[in-house]
C-alpha cells in the first residue's frame, strides 16, 4: 500500500497550493505608483519606523516587469488613466493591485470630469484601502490582508479571466445616481428584489 492511499482526498493537492501560496505572498515585489498625497504615506512604510522589509518587499520596484503588486496611490487623473493600465498590462502574472486612499478608490473629494472615480475602472483591484491619506499603518495591513488572499487562492484560478468579468461586470452595472427614486425605495424597500 502505497503512501497515496495512506492520506486523505484531496491532501497532496491541499499542500502543494499552500507551499505555492505561502512562496507568493513571501516574494511580492511592489511597483509604485504614487500619484498624490498618498504617495508620502506609501514612502514611509520603507523606512525603519514601520520596515516593510520584514515581508520581503523592500524592493520597490521601478520596473513593471520585475514587480507582481501596483499599490496605486492617489488620485488618477483621465491622462495617467492609460499609462497606469499600461503599466499594469506589462507587470507579469500574477498580479494584485492594492488601491491606496480614498481618491484612488473612489475619486475622493474631485467629484469632476478630470479625475477616474475609482482605479477599478482601469484595472482589477484586490484590495481597497480607505483614508485620506491613509496612515502607513493601514497600508501594512492591507499588505497582509493581500498577503491571506494569496496564500489562501487556488492553484490554476485564472486572475486574468476573473479580471475581465469583473471588468465586464462594472461595466455594465447601471450608476446609482441615474436611478430615480421612487416610493418603493423611499420606503426602504429594495429596488433589486
Amino acid at each position: 500500500m502505497g503512501i497515496e492511499e495512506k492520506l486523505p482526498a484531496g491532501f497532496l493537492l491541499s499542500t502543494v497550493e499552500n507551499v505555492a501560496g505561502l512562496l507568493q505572498k513571501s516574494s511580492i515585489w511592489p511597483a509604485t505608483f504614487g500619484l498624490a498625497c498618498c504617495a508620502i504615506e506609501m514612502m514611509a512604510v520603507g523606512t525603519p519606523d514601520y520596515d516593510i522589509a520584514r515581508f520581503g518587499m523592500e524592493k520597490f520596484s521601478a520596473s513593471p516587469r520585475q514587480a507582481d503588486l501596483m499599490i496605486v496611490a492617489g488620485r488618477v487623473s483621465q491622462k495617467m488613466a492609460p499609462v497606469l493600465r499600461q503599466v499594469y498590462d506589462q507587470m507579469p502574472n500574477p498580479k494584485w493591485v492594492i488601491s491606496m486612499g480614498v481618491c484612488a478608490s473612489s475619486g475622493g473629494m474631485f467629484n469632476n470630469y478630470a479625475i477616474v472615480q475609482g482605479v477599478d475602472h482601469i484595472v482589477p483591484v484586490d484590495v481597497y484601502l480607505p483614508g485620506c491619506p491613509p496612515r502607513p499603518e493601514m497600508l501594512l495591513n492591507a499588505i497582509l490582508t493581500l498577503h491571506d488572499q494569496i496564500r489562501h487562492s487556488k492553484l490554476g484560478v485564472n486572475r486574468v479571466a476573473a479580471a475581465r468579468a469583473a471588468e465586464k461586470a462594472a461595466l455594465e452595472a447601471t450608476p446609482t445616481s441615474l436611478m430615480a427614486p421612487t416610493h418603493d425605495h423611499l420606503a426602504g424597500k429594495s429596488l433589486l428584489a
